[in-house]
């Protein structure tokens, strides 16, 4: 067993919301991250239904993953209605967002990389701002607008929950720097830093220090 995988008290929780609203502060605060408390409590909800498996791959074929983010957008362009075409959306952007939170390391030499599901689920969010922005949803029509223009932040905080008992050690060092080349994260540089390092675009390389 290695260092990053060293054992870890497992603490059991009463809660799920609860813990996620706690956790998502908590990481937000780290990342010097703030947004509104209709989309804190949007990304809690999001969470806690997506901690369900049969909730968050209820649309893929084999139960073993999601479906696939261009085949949501094809849904979305396809639907036969405007009520069809933001329920397709709005699933790809919380997809997107839930995957690139929790298994950004999981896609490290696939061809669907994490800046692919930043890039698809901040265009649906973007999308569904525009379409909801009157009326009665005019205030989720806010959150989606936030959830656009801040999902690399929020995607940094979801990280650093789902790498609460994870402590980075060298062998991660080229994934964080392809992380950070890919999106500009500030935790994955924030992280390089932490192990030694200084990354730089000059050249695409690591600067140890």
């Amino acid at each position: 067993m290695t260092d990053s995988s060293a054992a870890v008290q497992v603490v059991p929780v009463t809660d799920l919301r609860e813990f996620f609203r706690d956790a998502l502060q908590g990481a937000m605060g780290h990342q010097h991250l703030k947004v509104d408390d209709h989309t804190e409590h949007y990304v809690v909800n999001l969470l806690t239904l997506f901690s369900r498996a049969e909730t968050l791959h209820e649309d893929a074929p084999t139960r073993a993953g999601h479906r696939p983010l261009a085949q949501m957008l094809a849904d979305a362009n396809e639907a036969s209605s405007a009520e069809a075409r933001c329920r397709a959306l709005q699933r790809l952007g919380d997809v997107s967002l839930f995957f690139a939170g929790f298994f950004a390391g999981s896609f490290a030499r696939k061809l669907i990389d994490i800046d692919y599901h930043i890039a698809m689920g901040g265009r649906a969010y973007g999308t569904l701002a525009g379409t909801v922005n009157r009326g009665p949803r005019r205030v989720l029509g806010q959150v989606f607008c936030e959830l656009a223009e801040k999902f690399q932040p929020l995607v940094d905080a979801l990280n650093e929950i789902a790498e609460t008992s994870y402590r980075h050690s060298d062998r991660d060092i080229l994934r964080l720097y392809e992380i950070w080349l890919k999106t500009d994260s500030r935790r994955a540089r924030g992280l390089l830093e932490g192990l030694g390092v200084t990354p730089t675009r000059t050249g695409g390389s690591l600067l140890a220090h």
